[in-house]
């Protein structure tokens, strides 16, 4: 079964976790976010479980075949269609404390012509950035009239400046994933392979806070060139260098990513001095940069 970590926390009991989720998830969003819909020129957001969803109601919804949606319009009253079976998992997150309107729909039912109506006559939606397709064409065939649009366009500029209780989540993951990142050097032994590493690392991940791992990548000697690389059998040998990439999902529902590249024993000369370029345009980057400095290329 996949961890909800919105309905995790809520079910724990306490007062602090609640008021974490509470700051991090504030009812007031769902109106900001309807303000940020009609200054986009959109008539209203279907929202599918994703990013998105989390941000602006705090439900983590799983992403089934059988359609749970936000339909938030600029002008009218948000409401949340989803199969009656997740009713109580959709009650016991942020959004079941925001006095969001919740209408479970039945095997029987056709969820999209139910959106539709309840919607009622718009001419353009943001949908989901990750929005399965089989949906997206459900919506179209529901609200022939309405042009189809990305919701980023209307939440980007939202989800890109984060309040201080974001913040805070955010440091939190930081911190958690540097702990595991502090522990891997003692994991990183010629002789083991790259799939034992991994289970250490996604075993720590956990251990230190995170509610799941989300990725793991282990990619060693010639195996580092592969940015997406999935751990395999090969054998750690003195010399190699090691990526190592790996991230997950904080009780919180914010996320950790961090790579960072190890050696085993000493590199090859080569590779050191590629190495000095890389961390010299990155330590340039970090003094550059402050407020009002653009992110264009050579600022």
């Amino acid at each position: 079964m996949r961890f909800s970590p919105v309905n995790q926390a809520g079910s724990v009991g306490s007062g602090h976790a609640v008021a974490a989720l509470t700051e991090l998830y504030p009812a007031q969003r769902l109106r900001l976010a309807a303000d940020a819909t009609g200054a986009a020129g959109l008539g209203a957001l279907l929202l599918t479980p994703g990013p998105d969803l989390r941000y602006v109601t705090g439900y983590d919804a799983q992403q089934l075949e059988r359609l749970t949606c936000l339909a938030l319009p600029a002008n009218g009253d948000p409401f949340l269609v989803l199969p009656r079976l997740e009713l109580p998992a959709a009650q016991a997150s942020p959004a079941g404390r925001f006095g969001l309107e919740m209408i479970p729909w039945d095997e029987t039912d056709d969820p999209y012509a139910l959106v539709a109506g309840r919607l009622g006559l718009v001419s353009s939606v943001g949908l989901a950035d990750r929005m399965w397709a089989m949906m997206v064409l459900r919506f179209r065939a529901a609200l022939p009239a309405a042009r189809q649009g990305l919701a980023s366009v209307a939440l980007r500029d939202l989800r890109s400046r984060k309040s201080p209780a974001e913040v805070a989540a955010l440091r939190e993951a930081g911190a958690a994933i540097d702990r595991v990142h502090a522990a891997v050097p003692g994991w990183l032994r010629p002789g083991r392979t790259e799939l034992e590493v991994a289970a250490d690392v996604a075993a720590a991940i956990t251990s230190e806070g995170h509610a799941r791992t989300d990725f793991v990548i282990i990619a060693s000697g010639p195996n580092a060139a592969s940015p997406h690389h999935e751990p395999s059998g090969r054998v750690l040998q003195p010399g190699d260098a090691v990526v190592v990439d790996i991230g997950g999902t904080m009780p919180s529902g914010y996320c950790s990513d961090c790579t960072r590249v190890y050696a085993i024993g000493n590199p090859p000369a080569e590779f050191t001095a590629y190495y000095q370029v890389l961390r010299d345009a990155q330590e340039a980057a970090c003094a550059a940069v402050r407020p009002g400095v653009s992110a264009e290329t050579g600022a």
